[in-house]
């Protein structure tokens, strides 16, 4: 948030890469509530780095962007070249104006400068060490944390929204796989797929399931008995934004992990604390 500060680690360390990964970033209810937080500080700090990274030439950089870049009614699955085709979804308008920027600022780089830059766009992303509060933090987190609570107390789930959006979910563990093989690609292998345009990437797992599902699903896991209610006083969001990965794969990237699987590992890991 500090870009002398910024300035100064480049300084020192002198890094080869850079990686970013860094954002302010929340549920549905974060981004309608603190939108200007969203979306100055994700300028700051990607502009921070960015900044420093053309400063101190470095090697390549990887922007970590997000799905919710793409417009809010968009044929499916989504293609990269859909971006900026059309107005966004306006509960998480703030963060994807934010990222957008962020694109931009990085295609700057490349087309004026030579700076080499890959931008990743990850669907919904979860994992272990996410974070677990109900009121903050994404979809799974989120749920997992009511369903061990409910079921500690012998109380209902309440679930935001009619259960009837769509997402694809992707563990972290894929996600760090497609970035180190986005930081070791030569440049001959990505100018066949984007023809010397900077490259773009979607990140997704192919695998969609509705927010109805899902919350099932993590009740059979958790062995919750209660009931599930659905809120439809909450906004569901964009009610589908899958993507189209295609891309990626032909960088021999492949997610791995399937939701059930790494759901179990988040709820086993979860449960330790509780």
């Amino acid at each position: 948030m500090n870009l002398k500060k910024v300035d100064q680690f480049f300084s020192k360390t002198k890094p080869e890469f850079l990686v970013i990964c860094a954002a302010k970033v929340g549920g549905i209810l974060e981004n309608k509530n603190y939108q200007l937080k969203f979306l100055l500080d994700n300028i700051n700090i990607q502009n921070n780095l960015l900044i420093s990274a053309k400063k101190y030439n470095i090697k390549r950089i990887i922007f970590l962007g997000s799905s919710c870049i793409y417009p809010k009614i968009s044929k499916i699955p989504i293609k990269e070249e859909y971006l900026m085709s059309g107005k966004l979804e306006k509960t998480n308008e703030a963060y994807a104006l934010a990222k957008i920027a962020g694109i931009k600022h990085c295609e700057i780089l490349f087309e004026q400068f030579n700076q080499d830059v890959i931008c990743l766009m990850p669907t919904n992303v979860y994992g272990v060490n996410d974070n677990f509060d109900i009121n903050s933090s994404h979809v799974i987190p989120g749920l997992i944390t009511k369903f061990i609570n409910a079921k500690r107390r012998h109380t209902d789930v309440l679930v935001w929204g009619s259960g009837k959006a769509i997402r694809e979910f992707l563990h972290v563990d894929d996600l760090t796989n497609a970035i180190l093989i986005m930081l070791k690609i030569n440049k001959t292998k990505l100018n066949k797929i984007y023809n010397n345009q900077m490259p773009i990437f979607n990140v997704g797992s192919n695998e969609s399931i509705s927010i109805k599902d899902l919350a099932f699903l993590i009740k059979k896991l958790i062995k919750f008995k209660g009931n599930i209610i659905f809120d439809k006083d909450y906004p569901d969001g964009t009610l589908n934004k899958n993507l189209d990965s295609r891309k990626l794969r032909q960088t021999n990237w492949l997610p791995k992990i399937k939701l059930r699987v790494g759901l179990n590992k988040v709820i086993k890991e979860r449960e330790k604390i509780f």
